[in-house]
């Protein structure tokens, strides 16, 4: 088989190629999700790491990862560009900066992954789970490391498929990046095989993906009872520019209020992240307004900023509270994974930045997780926006709810890109955890998402409308659930013993390949 990448380019021609492949795998996530960038996006990259020394390996990890996050992430220039005056001219320098910190995470796996080659030379199958494991490895510090940023990874290429997505409620989605980028490199390891260990290969890939589809398959397939739980969600589509202009208030409060009011039952009604710009419990006018829109026991959920006065001044929260008909607020939530920069500045006194949002002071973290009791509804975690994107944080595990709420407002980042992949990973929550997520954005976008990770419902960036739809059931804890990233230890464990059993069937001859460094 003939290799389309030669053993002969020089540094800066494998840079080149990771770049374009990093790039590439954009179009592997959602709004595209084109499944055949996958194997060529991470073919390329396992290719030209061959025969090169540990310090090259991370320069070519590194533009992977630019390309990949340089325009993945390009969305947030969006939200500089909401108060232009005073941040449009960091919006590109800021992307710049984030995508060359976050390359660091693949180049950091493409080291490993050279260093451990020159160390011990390994080639076929066993490469394969070496340069998967090194992905996810650095992956899973990249979703933790200085608060965590896990956007974009690996398995959400797969959300849009509904059998190949399923896999995350036994492995979360590490362990679902882990056997994506371990199969898809499969065909660039058969590219460099010699021609008598292409077979194995071969057979590999085939019986992966199609054990894939088939228990995707009969998981996705089984019915999951919904509930008798009636939603109302309203989706206000307040523009960012006017959500805190002086004297918009009360017309932001007639527009959900007014959509709110539309025919129809709802037992739980659903306002997303700050839709009421302003501190709500301390409005009585406003609260005696929306009590008039919660007759027979009805329950609002919805977004608002919170203070609480101390000895050491105000704190603000960032919170999502539980009214009824009394206009009291009966439980509430306020969120503990903040965005920097967002909602908070890292290094105050430090750094000479200003938050992108409007407020009196940098918000406080709550204290974690929580499961409101909320009469009459099963029982609901709250992720607020940014909250959902991290994997095993999102539910309380001592208290497991019925379905998880996701407040989110999405107008900073327009019609880009950014709502749809913020999309993808409520959709992988809901999957990893056996549980609903709903989503009421301010806009881009409000769904109903059910247990298997299908949306049931949705409005799109730019709606101005609601959503009227039972609550779906949730499903039995999943192994993800009980157990978090344990699972990916277990997985990656498990591949490496199969590889090493093997292994005993004689020594790879393409060994050879890899471990020498190219001058």
């Amino acid at each position: 088989m003939p290799q389309f990448v030669s053993e002969d380019l020089n540094l800066f021609q494998r840079m080149g190629l990771a770049l374009a492949a990093g790039g590439l795998t954009v179009l592997t996530l959602p709004p595209f999700s084109w499944l055949i960038a996958v194997p060529v996006a991470f073919s390329v990259l396992f290719i030209v790491l061959r025969n090169i020394s540990t310090s090259r390996a991370f320069l070519v990890g590194w533009a992977f990862g630019l390309g990949q996050f340089g325009i993945g992430i390009s969305w947030i220039a969006e939200s500089f560009y909401v108060d232009a005056e005073r941040f449009g001219a960091l919006a590109i320098p800021a992307v710049a900066g984030l995508s060359a910190g976050l390359a660091i995470f693949p180049g950091m796996a493409a080291m490993l992954f050279a260093a451990i080659m020159q160390r011990r030379a390994v080639g076929g199958i066993a490469a394969g789970l070496l340069f998967a494991t090194c992905w996810v490895a650095t992956e899973w510090l990249r979703g933790h490391v200085l608060t965590g940023f896990p956007w974009n990874l690996a398995a959400y290429a797969l959300v849009d498929y509904a059998a190949l997505r399923q896999p995350a409620a036994w492995v979360g989605s590490y362990g679902l990046g882990f056997l994506t980028v371990f199969i898809g490199i499969l065909p660039g390891v058969l590219t460099v095989a010699a021609p008598k260990r292409r077979a194995p290969v071969l057979v590999l890939f085939a019986v992966a993906v199609a054990g894939f589809w088939v228990g995707g398959a009969l998981r996705s397939g089984q019915d999951v009872p919904p509930t008798d739980v009636a939603l109302r969600i309203v989706q206000g589509n307040v523009p960012q520019v006017e959500k805190w202009v002086p004297g918009s208030r009360q017309r932001t409060l007639e527009k959900y209020l007014g959509l709110s009011a539309q025919p129809g039952r709802f037992d739980l009604l659903l306002w997303p992240e700050t839709a009421f710009p302003g501190f709500l419990d301390e409005d009585a006018a406003a609260r005696a307004r929306i009590s008039a829109a919660l007759p027979d026991g009805r329950i609002l959920l919805t977004g608002a900023p919170d203070r609480v006065e101390g000895d050491g001044g105000t704190r603000y929260f960032n919170t999502v509270q539980a009214y009824d008909g009394s206009g009291e607020v009966l439980t509430g939530y306020a969120k503990h994974h903040l965005v920097p920069f967002g909602e908070y500045v890292p290094l105050k006194g430090w750094l000479p930045i200003e938050r992108l949002t409007e407020g009196l002071g940098d918000f406080t973290p709550g204290p974690g997780p929580r499961t409101l009791a909320i009469p009459g509804a099963p029982l609901v975690a709250v992720a607020i926006c940014y909250e959902i994107i991290f994997p095993g944080h999102v539910v309380d595990d001592l208290f497991r709810p019925d379905w998880i709420f996701n407040a989110t407002n999405d107008a900073w980042f327009g019609t880009s890109i950014g709502p749809e992949q913020h999309l993808a990973s409520a959709r992988m929550r809901a999957v990893e955890e056996g549980l609903p997520v709903v989503r009421a954005a301010n806009t881009g976008i409000s769904a109903i998402i059910d247990a298997n990770g299908n949306v049931v419902a949705r409005l799109d960036t730019g709606e101005t409308g609601t959503i009227d739809a039972g609550l779906p059931g949730a499903r039995t804890p999943t192994p993800y659930a009980r157990f978090g990233d344990w699972t990916l230890l277990v997985l990656v464990f498990g591949c490496w013993v199969f590889g090493w059993l093997a292994s005993l069937l004689g020594r790879d001859p393409d060994a050879r390949h890899f471990g020498t460094e190219v001058s």
